[in-house]
């Protein structure tokens, strides 16, 4: 009863997992333009490239016929947000980032998401 039938994703777009990265893109974009000129280059630079990473992989690896290629594009974004995880620490120990809390929250639930994915799809049958 309790049970939700789902249906199956027909484009990267469907999935929650890619829509929850793609909202958290434009957050780090938004929370990064306030951030030192002097970083732009740097540090922003850095952020930007990881966080659109995470999206980047999960739209690369759905159209991925096999399993393996699928989870190696998982376990690319996996990573990419741990390095974002990183720099919103490293932020805020510089001072850039006043609150990360929220932010981290973000971080969490993605990766909570993307973990969910990685293991769904090597059930998977």
């Amino acid at each position: 009863m309790g049970d939700r039938i789902r249906q199956a994703a027909k484009r990267f777009e469907d999935l929650i997992v890619w829509q929850k990265s793609h909202v958290l893109v434009l957050t780090i974009y938004r929370l990064t333009k306030s951030f030192p000129t002097q970083e732009q280059y740097g540090l922003i630079s850095q952020i930007r490239r990881s966080i659109v990473s995470v999206p980047a992989n999960i739209a690369e690896g759905f159209r991925r016929l096999k399993k393996p290629d699928k989870a190696r594009f998982l376990n690319i974004a996996q990573g990419s947000l741990e390095e974002v995880r990183y720099y919103m620490i490293l932020s805020k120990d510089l001072g850039y980032l006043s609150n990360g809390d929220q932010i981290m929250m973000q971080i969490e639930e993605v990766g909570r998401l993307l973990e969910g994915y990685y293991k769904g799809l090597l059930r998977v049958e």
